[in-house]
């Protein structure tokens, strides 16, 4: 299928104990012979099915450029389903380039960003869901998150599969009763509506499957504010496990956000600690305001801090009015205080069905709890356990999105069109559905998944 062979580096650029440079094609076992010595007499082209092999890469006039290991995978056991040759060299800036350039001097070409995965794909080593895994363990920032990528990974997803089948089932139906009226006789429109209704449910499960596993890869945004002084520096540096931001007793220290990212129960967090937001003459202080306003409005969850000890005033009201509440979780500061002037009573009046965590920072109390509430309030509406243990990014989300359009107007149509009309949105919804798999997607589109891939995947 591919005429080019093609060559990139597979590790990080840099400096490290090896560098691994991956070759792929139908010639380069010839290709890398001439300039490849084995420590053996056997010649690396002899070997059948995998195959280590020691040895030297070679200059033109036969002077060694760098000792190797040569890793040989052929046809069709191979990540490309394409001979592949792996040459592990010595992980210097130097070694790694001239071991490359030699590939090249042979006639292998350099290698576009992800073209080992895409050739996997066309080669029918992996369909498209699988191939989009690869990315996902790539940027996986958390241990939850590689666990739904690798899962993806092992195979096609059932509940693709299943979605397609009875999609497939009713376009036979309707098929069968347009072609052959007088042998299968007129279309069960009651059967017709039960397979589409749960197509329809299985769909609505998956999408809603697709939002938590956005927040598994993506991560989320959560913003710390507050009026100043209430310990929100404090709780970034606990929450971090480090002293990232400066904590003063004067108010208003904090000018900039200042952020980091931390993982919250397998969720990665871009968490942000935010300039106090007050009424303030000081120009400094009035940007770092107004930029806490603008990443609150962006925040995914907004981690609203009080202080125990001075109690809910008028700034802090102001404050709760402006934020969105729905995103919003409550923790209550300085509980070591011997004074608190924040009740039970009050906090369940201001705050009716927002979670409250009463902590203190300065003693580690409550941080755990924190961390429950932010999990709990992710997660929530988000089906977590009902066997949807499934990742799926925003193409295949927007598929999916697409393809329920078309099975909810085939339920309003039901029996009030033609069956030919049916069919045009069955039969669209099936090629939606196989946009997720790749096998209706159209050649730009593909290249333009595998070109957010990095070069030598």
């Amino acid at each position: 299928m591919f005429r080019e062979d093609i060559a990139a580096l597979s590790t990080p650029p840099g400096e490290g104990g090896i560098g691994i440079i991956r070759v792929s094609g139908k010639g380069i076992i010839d290709k890398i012979s001439k300039i490849f010595i084995p420590f053996s007499a056997q010649e690396i082209g002899q070997r059948r099915g995998f195959s280590l092999n020691l040895g030297w890469i070679i200059d033109d006039d036969g002077s060694k450029v760098d000792e190797v290991l040569l890793g040989i995978m052929r046809a069709p056991h191979s990540y490309t389903g394409e001979d592949v040759i792996e040459i592990n060299c010595h992980g210097g800036s130097m070694p790694i380039r001239r071991c490359l350039q030699r590939c090249l001097d042979v006639g292998i070409k350099l290698a576009e960003p992800g073209e080992f995965t895409k050739r996997a794909y066309l080669n029918g080593r992996l369909d498209l869901t699988q191939a989009e895994a690869v990315i996902d363990i790539i940027r996986a920032k958390t241990d939850r998150g590689l666990k739904l990528a690798v899962q993806q990974l092992e195979g096609p997803s059932h509940f693709i599969a299943e979605i397609e089948d009875q999609l497939l089932r009713v376009n036979a139906m309707l098929e069968a009763s347009l072609d052959f009226p007088e042998e299968v006789g007129d279309l069960d429109y009651a059967e017709t509506k039960a397979i589409l209704l749960t197509i329809k449910k299985l769909m609505d499960k998956l999408i809603r499957a697709g939002q938590r596993s956005e927040i598994y890869r993506d991560g989320l945004k959560a913003v710390i504010c507050g009026k100043p002084n209430v310990g929100k520096s404090s709780l970034l540096n606990a929450l971090v496990k480090k002293e990232k931001a400066i904590v003063t007793e004067i108010p208003g220290t904090t000018r900039d956000v200042v952020e980091d990212y931390i993982n919250i129960r397998g969720i990665p967090v871009r968490i942000m600690d935010t300039a106090g937001i007050r009424q303030t003459e000081d120009i400094v202080e009035k940007i770092g305001v107004e930029k806490t306003r603008e990443v609150i409005e962006q925040a995914d969850l907004i981690l609203f801090v009080l202080d125990a000890g001075t109690g809910i005033d008028k700034e802090d009201m102001d404050i709760f009015q402006e934020v969105d509440q729905s995103r919003l979780i409550v923790m209550v500061n300085k509980e070591d205080l011997e004074r608190k002037e924040i009740s039970e009573e009050k906090l369940a009046e201001l705050f009716r069905d927002i979670p409250v965590i009463r902590a203190s920072v300065q003693k580690s109390i409550g941080i755990e709890a924190l961390e429950e509430a932010v999990e709990s309030r992710v997660i929530q509406g988000m089906l977590p356990g009902d066997g949807m243990e499934i990742m799926i990014n925003l193409r295949q989300k927007n598929a999916l999105i697409r393809s329920r359009e078309q099975v909810e107007s085939a339920l309003i149509t039901l029996g009030q069109v033609p069956l030919d009309c049916l069919g045009v949105d069955i039969g669209g919804a099936l090629e939606t559905m196989g946009e997720i798999s790749g096998r209706t997607l159209k050649d730009e589109v593909i290249d333009r998944i595998f070109h957010d891939f990095c070069i030598g995947k």
